[in-house]
Formats: structure tokens, C-alpha cells, sequence
């Protein structure tokens, strides 16, 4: 019994990717392609979610004490204006 069910997606531009993929006979179908892309996506995912583990880890294991909201929020402002005089004076 089948485990998965036919679906039509439209690709767009990257049909000519998955053209590609199929004439040069890496592939033998449209669905291996589709597939093989899901997978590389899933791992994609799984490294940047590790990434983001492990970084959140790191600031959590951070020693140096915690800086209050007010003084990262001003030092935004201070920062965005900063930008923005600088934007002006190249426009």
C-alpha cells in the first residue's frame, strides 16, 4: 500500500532546475528530485536549529552579567539615528 499520495505543484522557474537534474541522469524522475530537495531542506533546517540551540545555550552559559533593556533600547536608537544622519548625507 502506498504511504504517500500524488500531489501537482506548480515550480515555476525551478522547473528548469529540475529539468536540468533529470537530463543529466542523476535522477530518474521529478519525484526523486522533489524528494531530494525535501531532504537537503530538512537538514537544512536541522543545522540552523542546532545553530540556534547552541546559541542560545552559549548566551544562557554567558558569565558576564545581564545589561538592562533600557540601556540595549537607547543604544539602538542612538545607533538607528546615527544610520539614519549618515543615509541623509549620501542621498
Amino acid at each position: 500500500m502506498r504511504t504517500s499520495k500524488p500531489i501537482s505543484v506548480t515550480l515555476g522557474r525551478q522547473q528548469s532546475s529540475v529539468d536540468a537534474r533529470l537530463a543529466s541522469g542523476a535522477y530518474e524522475s521529478a519525484s526523486e528530485v522533489i524528494r531530494a530537495a525535501l531532504r537537503a531542506l530538512d537538514r537544512e533546517d536541522q543545522v540552523i536549529a542546532s545553530v540556534m540551540r547552541a546559541k542560545v545555550q552559549e548566551a544562557l552559559d554567558d558569565p558576564r552579567p545581564d545589561i538592562p533593556a533600557e540601556d540595549v533600547f537607547k543604544a539602538l536608537r542612538e545607533h538607528h539615528a546615527d544610520r539614519m544622519k549618515a543615509a541623509k548625507r549620501h542621498a
